[in-house]
């Protein structure tokens, strides 16, 4: 059994845990907002952003001088505690870092870019900023680390998988305890490619809301602690599945989707019925809601509560997985109550097949949940977590 030890966060909701639990259960979002020079001939976009000051990264590490690995030190020094009592007891070479990121370092090599083409001398920006492996390079350097690092990208479900295959380090022997997360930061490629997908929404997104119209991207930055150390918060089962059936559609019947949930639930062991609360991928486009609705009707169909809560984090991209994970945690850690879906804005889609999706906060109830995340290409992941008596 893989055990949860600690973890740590930061995304629009709040810089830290305590801060992201209270406003989580108030659905308060202060990070989501209108944010201007981000959409090509826009004034401004709705995102989710992270605001205040983030650490500086120091000259020795310039190579790692970006906006993710500033939020990935933050995520950091909220564990730090915990990841130093491992190292110190299972050695450096014992620890194991796996991280997931879509953007990486790419709005610094976008800002170089830009500054090079107006005839402005770049001496900040280094290549290994924008590398895709570079999260778990830096962290596991930050840290002095000799244990296995790298860094996974599978769109949306990049951390999700990052989770289980830092398990499967653990369980293989190859190492004692693993750092799992991801962060993504804000990036104009990503922003304005949603747009032309026609996948932005003009608003805060609106999951499974009569006019959801597209995702609101979001960044952020989630640590976890596994270890083999019995704690109160358990990594019950795991699920994974790539359907491959297209680039940026989900399956029409959401096979992948079936397959990833229904492993994880035959990894713990446990019935549809056992499960407390569904963290739905929900990430407020047309298809994703129909398709996800479809799915947790056929599984669960409506005795499971079930919400999304990207309307509150914005969509975090690689980050996704592990933010919603360790939002699953936290409300497992303090008896939080379930978030609601909110339909302020517009009210819930009458179309949709039915599942248990609450529209105002509820009491948790058996301490289990799944939390699903649904990426392009087919690259799916469903995490269940629970606590222990």
């Amino acid at each position: 059994m893989i055990y949860i030890s600690a973890a740590g966060m930061i995304n629009a909701l709040g810089n830290d845990t305590d801060e992201i639990a209270a406003n989580l259960t108030h659905g308060f979002a202060p990070g989501m907002r209108p944010r201007t020079g981000w959409l090509q001939g826009h004034p401004h976009a709705v995102l989710a952003g992270v605001d205040g000051e983030l650490p500086a990264i120091p000259d020795n590490f310039s190579a790692h001088r970006s906006r993710n690995n500033q939020l990935l030190l933050v995520a950091l020094r909220q564990i730090q505690p915990q990841v130093d009592e491992a190292i110190v007891r299972y050695g450096r070479d014992r620890v194991a870092v796996v991280l997931g990121t879509s953007t990486s370092g790419l709005n610094e090599g976008d800002i170089h870019v830009n500054l090079t083409l107006n005839g402005i001398e770049s001496t900040a920006w280094q290549y290994p900023q924008q590398e895709l492996g570079d999260p778990s390079r830096f962290l596991s350097h930050w840290l002095a680390l000799d244990g296995p690092a790298f860094t996974l990208s599978t769109a949306c479900s990049s951390s999700a998988r990052a989770i289980i295959s830092g398990r499967r380090l653990i369980e293989s022997g190859l190492a004692d305890v693993a750092i799992v997360g991801g962060a993504d930061t804000l990036s104009r490629m990503p922003i304005n490619g949603f747009h032309s997908l026609e996948s932005l929404s003009p608003t805060r997104c609106l999951p499974f809301a009569r006019d959801r119209s597209g995702i609101t991207i979001g960044e952020g930055a989630a640590l976890m602690l596994l270890t083999r150390e019995p704690q109160p918060i358990v990594l019950l089962g795991v699920g994974e599945s790539s359907d491959a059936y297209h680039i940026s559609a989900p399956h029409p019947e959401g096979v992948g989707a079936v397959r990833a949930i229904q492993q994880a639930l035959d990894d713990a062991g446990i019935t549809p019925e056992q499960v407390g609360y569904i963290n739905l991928h929900g990430t407020a486009t047309p298809l994703n809601d129909q398709i996800e609705s479809n799915v947790v009707n056929a599984l669960f169909g409506e005795r499971v509560p079930c919400s999304s809560t990207k309307h509150l984090t914005g969509h975090t991209l690689g980050a996704a997985g592990i933010t919603e994970a360790a939002l699953s945690m936290l409300i497992l850690q303090r008896d939080l109550p379930l978030p609601a879906q909110d339909f302020s804005l517009s009210p819930r889609d009458p179309v949709l097949p039915r599942c248990g999706i609450i529209e105002r906060p509820q009491p948790p109830g058996h301490p289990v949940i799944l939390s699903n995340s649904f990426a392009f290409g087919g690259n799916n992941t469903s995490i269940l977590l629970g606590r222990l008596p």
